[in-house]
């Protein structure tokens, strides 16, 4: 309205001095345009004024730090770490995020929580980051947790599923991104008491917070008949083999047999039931069903029949042969990965969960403190990474901190996992 009245003010002044009409419009032209210029220049002025920034960000970079056990018991997820830093570069490559680059720091825990303690603190503390991103493991995540919360330091979509990473109220800073441990083996639960007949069940698992976290989903999903579950036994992240346990398990009279493990147990699990003899229905936790990292190490034709769950897709999978997502992945992995193997569902899955904190960054805009980084992780809607099953997407909330709450259930048929049955959510 002022711009409009100094118009009309530049206007009146031309023809009181004599000015023809149509000179007069074409003097008053010039000042105008300048006029709104300037006020648009002022009216953004704030914007260009407003970036904000806590330490690990600033007009060029953010700085981001992860643990990874590219050694130990869990390496075979060190791939994770591998295909989230070269999607960065490809990233980087692209101009990164509104104009800045990324500083991917991963570092080796050797899947040992002490060691993650210690690598933490020194990305919080001597590389600055601005958050941490995807930490892989359920101990090593415990045991950073209180850590990272009080420090007021974003634990950002944590590789695992365990049920706690989504108690926004007790720890606020902290958020997941798969499906929890306890819905998947929930609905595994189900799955049995209508499927198998006179069911008896075994159970193996790894005796540390992620085990256990699966193995109380499943005690739950059974409600009332967790009596059917006949033997349950352990095994530690630092025991060599689980031939024993797999004996004991057999001896018990087991008839379906919940495999719980991580992805060096899971195939030795799957090798050791074939060469005893033991036949149950085998349902096995969708964090070890690598056709690269368990399937092929434990012999493809023990796996047949195997029961288990998952949300994305899968390149041995024919159906994605011409999928969009999957080709652009294929590519990236070719240029950027060429080591990586594309039989591995670990480096789908670290495609994924990087494209989830890309469009985290994108959504923080010039806001890059803490704060507003897991606001923004908090604030997903809709969201569809380019490999996620069809009718899965990812809904985050300052009360849901469950990014990815659907799977679909998936049996191993000859060299690939098949899919089966409807999308499921634990309901």
């Amino acid at each position: 309205m002022k711009i409009l009245r100094m118009f009309h003010s530049h206007m009146a002044a031309t023809a009181s001095a004599g000015a023809r009409p149509g000179e007069a419009a074409r003097r008053a032209l010039l000042p105008a345009i300048l006029a709104l210029a300037l006020g648009a220049l002022l009216a953004s002025a704030p914007n260009l004024q407003a970036a904000k920034y806590d330490q690990g960000a600033n007009d060029k970079e953010i700085k981001i730090g992860n643990t990874m056990p590219y050694s130990g018991p869990a390496s075979a997820y060190g791939t994770i770490g591998r295909v989230e830093s070269a999607f960065f570069k490809m990233i980087n490559d692209e101009g990164g995020v509104n104009g800045r680059k990324i500083n991917y720091i991963s570092q080796d825990d050797g899947y040992s929580p002490p060691r993650t303690v210690e690598q933490i603190r020194k990305l919080v503390e001597q590389d600055e980051v601005l958050f941490v991103f995807n930490t892989l493991g359920t101990p090593p995540n415990t045991a950073i947790q209180k850590y990272l919360n009080t420090k007021k330091v974003p634990q950002v979509f944590v590789a695992t599923g365990a049920t706690k990473w989504g108690h926004y109220k007790e720890f606020p800073w902290t958020i997941g991104w798969q499906p929890n441990y306890q819905g998947e083996s929930r609905i595994y639960a189900r799955y049995i008491l209508a499927h198998d007949p006179n069911p008896k069940i075994g159970i193996l698992f790894q005796n540390d917070d992620y085990g256990k976290d699966y193995l109380q989903g499943f005690k739950d999903g059974l409600g009332s008949k967790a009596n059917l579950i006949v033997s349950e036994v352990s095994y530690e992240v630092t025991d060599p083999t689980i031939d024993s346990q797999m004996v004991t398990l057999k001896n018990s009279g087991a008839n379906v047999f919940f495999n719980i493990t991580t992805p060096k147990f899971a195939a030795q699990a799957i090798k050791k039931a074939a060469e005893i003899g033991w036949k149950p229905a085998h349902y096995i936790n969708n964090v070890s069903i690598s056709i690269a990292g368990v399937m092929i190490p434990a012999g493809l034709e023990n796996g047949q029949g195997l029961i288990s769950s998952f949300y994305l897709k899968d390149y041995a999978d024919p159906q994605w042969a011409n999928d969009k997502g999957m080709l652009a992945w294929e590519s990236f992995m070719k240029k950027y990965y060429p080591e990586g193997n594309l039989n591995d569902g670990s480096n789908i899955y670290g495609y994924t969960v990087a494209q989830g904190l890309i469009q985290v960054l994108k959504q923080c805009g010039d806001d890059l403190t803490r704060e507003n980084v897991i606001r923004q992780a908090a604030n997903l809607k809709d969201f569809e990474p380019s490999l996620v099953l069809p009718g899965i997407n990812v809904n985050t909330s300052p009360t849901d901190f469950y990014p990815i709450e659907q799977v679909q259930l998936l049996k191993f048929e000859g060299k690939r996992w098949v899919r089966f049955g409807d999308i499921l959510a634990d309901r």
